[in-house]
């Protein structure tokens, strides 16, 4: 008998991969890069569109900012009442939308204004006085900021003590608010003196709002009348009579007025005394 013939396997074929090469699945996204979110070349779902989103974010920035600039200039200029939102849009060379988009109103701007001016000031005053370690000497550093910065920013001064004086009630709550800002810088520092025994004892709160008051009279006669010119001139006399009223003794008043190199080895009163060591408690 003819040997039996073997069986013979089905030969196999290979089908083709209908996915590309380029887009097979991966243990990382088992869906593949056809499946993927939109995203950047690294493959982050949504970078693109975040970026755009910061732009967008960065540029409404901007325009908030040329705003409030351009609202400094012109309420300066104009005063609040004669200011009109073409001026500030024209100056900050926006739109009225862009405007309109950040502050509802003019009243909405002019507060929003008041609100970025403050801290500058308030944050100058207090870096002067930290420059400073003795308590009478942060109160002169404190009163010789506040003139010079007013000196040296005439519109800010303006729209501060001028233009949000008698708006209405609005505009009054925040003006009183703006101000107690100020006193309470004061009080701290006379507070601080008490405490150091730099000054007698007093009333710290009465006697802030009257440094603020007496400030806020010679910085409000120079912005209408133009007088004292330039406005440090007032600062020796109106240094010794706020110091004076809170009882800093008058050599030490008289001291502030000399340059500080040539207090070199006079006994004004203004030093610090060391602190205590170890070997002064024998």
């Amino acid at each position: 008998c003819a040997p039996a013939r073997g069986r013979m396997e089905p030969a196999t074929v290979t089908q083709p991969d209908p996915t590309p090469s380029g887009s097979r699945p991966t243990h990382d996204d088992p869906r593949g890069a056809r499946n993927a979110a939109p995203g950047d070349a690294s493959g982050h779902p949504h970078a693109g569109g975040q970026a755009t989103s910061r732009a967008r974010v960065r540029d409404k920035d901007a325009t908030r900012e040329r705003l409030l600039v351009a609202a400094e200039e012109v309420f300066a200029e104009k005063g609040y009442h004669g200011a009109v939102v073409d001026d500030i849009v024209r100056v900050s060379d926006s739109s009225k939308g862009g405007f309109y988009f950040h502050f509802p109103n003019k009243q909405t701007l002019f507060l929003a204004l008041v609100d970025a001016l403050v801290p500058k000031l308030t944050g100058a005053v207090a870096r002067a006085i930290a420059a400073e370690a003795d308590p009478v000497a942060q109160l002169d550093a404190a009163l010789r900021t506040v003139l010079d910065l007013f000196s040296r920013h005439r519109r800010l001064s303006k729209i501060l003590l001028v233009e949000a004086v008698g708006l209405g009630h609005g505009f009054d709550e925040r003006l009183m608010a703006t101000r107690g800002r100020f006193a309470a810088m004061i009080r701290a520092e006379l507070d601080h003196a008490v405490t150091a025994g730099a000054i007698p004892p007093l009333d710290t709160e009465t006697a802030a709002w009257a440094w603020f008051g007496a400030i806020n009279e010679i910085v409000v006669r120079w912005l209408v009348t133009g007088q004292p010119d330039p406005l440090e001139r007032a600062l020796p006399e109106l240094r010794r009579l706020l110091l004076r009223s809170v009882g800093v003794p008058a050599a030490m008043v008289a001291a502030l007025d000399t340059p500080a190199s040539a207090r070199e080895g006079m006994d004004t009163g203004l030093d610090v005394p060391a602190a205590s060591g170890p070997e002064d408690a024998s």
